[in-house]
């Protein structure tokens, strides 16, 4: 289960690096931009996941993952001033989920956290909120690449470059690693 650890931390950081390369490719005006009614700005998308994050990651062993001082539908306001703000609450939420997970243990994983008063194993918990933040996070970078057109910076293989980077690996000894290790 060591390996599990490892792994999802690898994971979290992963899905974090794909919503920095985003961001850094978007204007202030492009993260706040609805592109519909009630829709969900990029801004708001990530105001949200730092509320959940703080919520879910702080005193993550001990405390419900939803705190009475959460206030989920302020989440759903887009009170950003600047990009600077919209990336030190991005940051913060990260900051609070890795200080949580980083000091887990394979003994910790079959301990029970509760999230709403539900008791969730430590795996099914880090499981749901990976599930969670990557579901919003492509919908952060697919935003990103509408607004952005042509002239986005892909962040995986691009399109009809399949089979180079297939060759490429195949190419390759052989061996056991993340698929995160290489990026």
């Amino acid at each position: 289960m060591e390996s599990y650890l490892e792994s999802i931390r690898k994971q979290f950081e992963y899905y974090k690096g794909l919503g920095d390369k985003t961001f850094d490719q978007l204007s202030f005006d492009e993260l706040q931009n609805e592109i519909a009614q009630d829709a969900n700005s990029i801004a708001i998308i990530t105001k949200h996941l730092s509320g959940n994050m703080l919520s879910r990651w702080t005193n993550f062993l001990t405390e419900d993952g939803e705190k009475p001082s959460r206030n989920r539908n302020r989440e759903f306001d887009d009170t950003f001033e600047t990009k600077e703000q919209l990336l030190e609450s991005w940051n913060t939420g990260w900051d609070c989920l890795f200080n949580a997970i980083k000091p887990l243990t394979e003994s910790d994983l079959e301990r029970i956290v509760y999230i709403r008063n539900e008791g969730h194993t430590v795996t099914e918990a880090i499981n749901r909120q990976l599930a969670h933040y990557s579901y919003h996070i492509g919908q952060i970078v697919f935003l990103g690449k509408i607004f952005k057109g042509k002239d986005w910076q892909i962040l995986s293989i691009p399109k009809g470059g399949s089979k180079a980077y297939n060759d490429k690996k195949f190419s390759e000894e052989k061996s056991r690693k993340h698929f995160t290790d290489d990026l």
